[in-house]
């Protein structure tokens, strides 16, 4: 790892993450601690396309270069044209695999760091590793990402809420003109499809019928809605909703339901309510940050069979949730 004196204070920082939506959140939240810490320092930050309209949203990222990659090679080589005419004080690989230590190497920066864990040859382009968290791993993304902030002899605290400068406004605003503890966002969706919970029609009407005026907006990639009778003026549908839209909705304050997803750990960095639902993966290792945090509660099948994690005990746990 970088020596235990304490760096001269960068007057430019190039981060590398790209994907994916929750990975780059904890990045946002390690990053938006330099900002407080290094208020003269211009953050540039390598992004996914697709993912851009959240970190241009920060107010402490100065730029952000696309990274398209659907492009393919092309898209990897525009990335890496890019870096090569600029300059940079310090730059930090938090992806830590081959296509982002490719686009390191292309950075003309005088000193280049990276993951201890990196993958796929990306530590060949580091001039130092960070060092993991100490204990046994697997290690949650966060504690791994601190390591950047200890590295440079920073505060490595996570502050709440992550800010964000305000969004578009949507004709749906109003439906969130109630209490918090009344209105509910779900995320019906996860990157594997393994990871998805299937019952969240039933805990929908639950919701309604045991939570009296309550409210809750379905969002997803793709369309669904539950099934039933559905109550007017109780529902929203956002279900394959843009991108920028989803990011509104998971800012609304609210209590957010969902399964291991980026927007989950959206939401709770934004300082809301979550209800993170697992199966097969930890909530140790995936579960919203920081553990043991009273505004956060993970709810894990039995035996990790997500079929088996009845509604009931969903609901019970939300209502201990918003109570608390």
């Amino acid at each position: 790892m970088p020596g235990n004196e304490k760096p001269a204070t960068p007057k430019s920082l190039l981060v590398i993450k790209p994907s994916s939506l929750g990975d780059i959140v904890h990045g946002l939240q390690v990053v938006q601690n330099v900002a407080r810490q290094w208020p003269d320092c211009r953050i540039t930050w390598v992004v996914r396309d697709r993912f851009a309209g959240l970190v241009e949203a920060a107010p402490f990222i100065h730029e952000t270069i696309h990274y398209h990659r659907k492009e393919g090679v092309r898209g990897l080589c525009n990335v890496m044209k890019e870096l090569r005419g600029r300059k940079f004080d310090l730059a930090w690989d938090m992806q830590g695999l081959a296509r982002s230590g490719l686009m390191i190497a292309a950075a003309k920066a005088r000193q280049k760091w990276g993951r201890a864990d990196s993958r796929e040859g990306a530590s060949l382009f580091y001039d130092e590793t960070v060092d993991l968290p100490a204990g046994e791993g697997p290690h949650h993304a966060v504690p791994i990402l601190q390591g950047f902030l200890k590295a440079a002899a920073l505060d490595p605290e996570i502050h709440y809420p992550l800010e964000l400068n305000a969004g578009p406004s949507f004709p749906w605003a109003s439906f969130f003109d109630e209490d918090p503890r009344k209105l509910f966002v779900i995320f019906t969706d996860s990157r594997g499809v393994g990871k998805e919970w299937p019952k969240f029609d039933q805990l929908t009407h639950l919701i309604w019928q045991h939570i009296p005026g309550s409210r809750v907006a379905w969002c997803a990639g793709k369309p669904a809605s539950p099934g039933g009778d559905i109550p007017e003026g109780r529902f929203l549908n956002l279900t394959g909703c843009p991108m920028d839209e989803m990011i509104e909705l998971v800012r609304q304050k609210s209590t957010f339901i969902g399964n291991d997803s980026g927007p989950m750990h959206l939401s709770a960095a934004l300082g809301n309510r979550v209800l993170a639902i697992f199966g097969p993966t930890s909530p140790s290792r995936f579960g919203p940050w920081p553990p043991g945090s009273p505004r956060t509660e993970s709810v894990v099948a039995p035996g990790g069979v997500l079929m088996d994690l009845t509604p009931e005990a969903v609901l019970e746990a939300v209502e201990g949730l918003i109570f608390r």
